[in-house]
This record gives structure tokens, sequence and C-alpha cells, in this order.
């Protein structure tokens, strides 16, 4: 599956712990009506536990300019938010980080055991797009094992 390009996309969510957040190149979009997005968490992951307790996440679309984001919540959890800098809360308290050009909150809807992973499926309430139509940075890709920007492919 390493040959299959991603988006990438970093979920954030509040805990009684803290601040929680992971990188997830699943992302995708499964309805309109009702608007329903998912992604997939490894049933190793660290975030599991705090994520099937949540009742809302932040899902950031990563820009090009933001594959150190990226690369910070694939690592290790306590490094992710400390930084405070990068990131603020919501009123209904999910960190959200700073420069993201899109950003979806959507509330946990269900979650689905599959294999070695969870699908989780997210009500979307809430739409933070400051693209003004024109995208200020390329999405993130991530596409065997590294980091990419896409290039546009002449007419």
């Amino acid at each position: 599956m390493r040959h299959y390009p991603a988006g990438v996309t970093v979920v954030t969510l509040d805990s009684p712990q803290g601040p929680i957040g992971f990188t997830a190149t699943s992302f995708a979009s499964l309805s309109l009506a009702p608007p329903l997005v998912s992604f997939n968490i490894s049933h190793t992951s660290s975030s599991l536990a705090a994520l099937v307790d949540a009742d809302s996440v932040v899902i950031h679309f990563l820009g090009e300019h933001q594959h150190d984001l990226a690369q910070r919540f694939a690592r290790t959890a306590e490094n992710r938010f400390t930084d405070r800098s990068l990131w603020t809360t919501l009123d209904t308290g999910e960190p959200v980080l700073h420069g993201t050009p899109i950003w979806v909150r959507a509330t946990i809807h269900q979650l689905i055991p599959i294999g070695d992973h969870t699908l989780v499926v997210g009500l979307v309430t809430r739409v933070h797009d400051n693209t003004n139509e024109t995208p200020t940075a390329a999405p993130l890709l991530y596409y065997n094992g590294q980091y990419h920007r896409p290039t546009k492919l002449g007419d």
C-alpha cells in the first residue's frame, strides 16, 4: 500500500489527560447528507483509548508547509503538544493546529473494529477553510514512506 499516495491529516482530540493527536493518512469523505467522514486508527496506537472515550475530534488537512507537524504527530505521544505555540483550543476543548489551511470538527458517529484497526466515522459539525477557493499551499501527500507535494500536470 506504500505505492498508493494519500493525503496527510492530523487528528486531535481532548481527553482528561490532556490533548491527544496523531497523524492519519486514511481520511475519506463518506457522505454529503449527512456529512460523514472517516479515518482509521491502529489497535496498537497510544491514542486509541482516548479516541474511544472522546465525543469529538478535529481533523486537520495538512499543507505541504506542515510536513514537520506530520512527523511530530507520527512520533512518541509525549512530544506532540510540547510546543504550545503550535496550537490552541476550540471552545469545545479540542486542540487546533495553527496554520492548517482546512480543518473539520466532527462528533464520533460510529467506531467499527476491523482487522488490526478501528474505523472511525465522524459527523461533521464545523468546517474551517481559509483557502478562499485558492489554496495558499499545496496539500501534503504521503507516498512510498516519504512526504511529497503534488505538481500540476500539463493540459
